[in-house]
């Protein structure tokens, strides 16, 4: 669109261009998302807003105030969704009714700390909420100026049709060491398809060499039981420790941790000026940073290219520019059928979403459908609409399905 806008204003044709960028975009068999149509509700507002995009039917569900993550509970059509700031909210898609959830732990707010994720348990899927186990990580407060992500666990209690409460919560996994900054926390779960693990991402707190270091737990994803302590046959299980939680090493800034429908682990992970990273994770393996990159540092000294160490694990995919992701999905299918497996990006950079086929462990970007927004946040529904959320202050929860 921009492409034909330009042009016409060179010409002085712009309505004719419009016209024909029109006609290419019905024409195509996967034609891109434009900018929603709908009037944003306001705030948390019950009354959602419909609009049209060009090959999607978009409904506006209302706003959060800075989002960052989104569930559905198990078994239910009720969306909960993490606020930076340490609040949740809930909203039942079906019914439209809204809410709040107390007993949120304190958060370190500020750069890109504060409340994180939120996951359930699938095995406790019910047709109510009533009481299910309920998982967050967030940026939590050291000595001095220090910081690192932390993960907690408790029952969720829903009582009342507004509002929801957290029991017995408490800390069962911490980033070590804790350290300066209020970056690259990472902090995104994933279940094991069998329910036994839990897989966490923790990023190396733009500190860079810790993600080769063993005897810490930033820069790794790690495999822990439900509780929070090391999963046995873990690599360095018998190191002990710290050790005993890592399952690969070498990563960055982790922003989706997700298993697709064979039952195997990828994550989504930011570079640095460049290099942008969908990777295929497998135990044991190294990843690479900050030894080798397909970007360059920010001040523009050279990294060496994935390409020079074929010792460590290369990317999937690699995106120079970035698309800056906030988090993905393996689509099921169910709506769109011609995407069944493919990953669905959501992107900050690019604004928009990112779509990518798999082909082994490689991965090759098939579109991408500009919407105007940063998007920090994706979610299949149970129909298999897709559920976004923009990034920042007044970020509208919108719902996609197809015309």
């Amino acid at each position: 669109m921009t492409m034909w806008s330009d042009l016409a204003k060179v010409a002085g044709w712009v309505i004719v261009a419009d016209m024909f960028a029109k006609i290419l975009i019905a024409l195509s068999p996967l034609p891109l998302i434009l900018a929603s149509c709908g009037t944003t509700a306001a705030g948390d507002s019950r009354s959602a807003s419909q609009g049209q995009t060009e090959g999607f039917s978009s409904e506006v569900l209302g706003s959060f105030d800075e989002p960052w993550a989104a569930a559905f509970a198990p078994g239910t059509q009720v969306l909960f969704v993490t606020e930076k700031g340490g609040t949740i909210k809930f909203r039942d898609v079906r019914s439209g009714r809204l809410g709040t959830v107390t007993g949120v732990p304190k958060v370190d707010y500020g750069g890109q700390g504060g409340l994180g994720e939120i996951a359930f348990l699938p095995a406790e899927a019910a047709s109510t909420l009533s009481r299910r186990t309920i998982y967050l990580t967030w940026a939590e407060a050291g000595s001095g100026d220090t910081r690192g992500a932390a993960l907690g666990k408790g029952t969720l209690v829903c009582e009342e049709a507004d509002s929801c409460r957290i029991e017995g919560f408490s800390v069962i996994w911490r980033q070590q060491p804790k350290v300066t900054g209020r970056g690259h926390y990472s902090h995104r779960i994933a279940f094991s398809p069998d329910g036994k693990y839990l897989f966490l991402a923790s990023g190396e707190r733009q500190k860079f060499t810790p993600a080769q270091d063993l005897s810490v737990n930033l820069g790794k994803v790690l495999r822990l039981n439900p509780d929070g302590s090391p999963a046995a046959g873990n690599p360095l299980a018998a190191k002990g420790g710290i050790s005993a939680q890592i399952w690969t090493y070498g990563h960055r800034n982790i922003l989706g941790l997700k298993f697709d429908a064979a039952g195997q682990l990828w994550d989504l992970e930011h570079g640095p000026a460049g290099g942008d990273e969908l990777n295929q994770v497998k135990q044991g393996q190294n990843y690479g940073w900050p030894l080798v990159s397909d970007g360059d540092h920010y001040d523009g000294k050279p990294i060496p290219r994935h390409a020079t160490r074929p010792d460590l694990a290369a990317p999937a995919i690699s995106w120079n520019p970035v698309i800056a992701p906030g988090d993905f999905i393996f689509y099921s299918g169910k709506m769109w059928p011609e995407w069944k497996g493919q990953a669905l990006i959501a992107a900050l950079g690019s604004e928009g979403l990112v779509r990518a086929s798999i082909d082994g462990n490689k991965a090759t970007e098939q579109a991408r459908y500009p919407l105007g927004k940063r998007i920090r946040e994706i979610v299949e529904g149970a129909d298999g609409s897709i559920y976004i959320l923009e990034d920042g202050d007044g970020g509208r929860l919108l719902r996609l399905s197809r015309k």
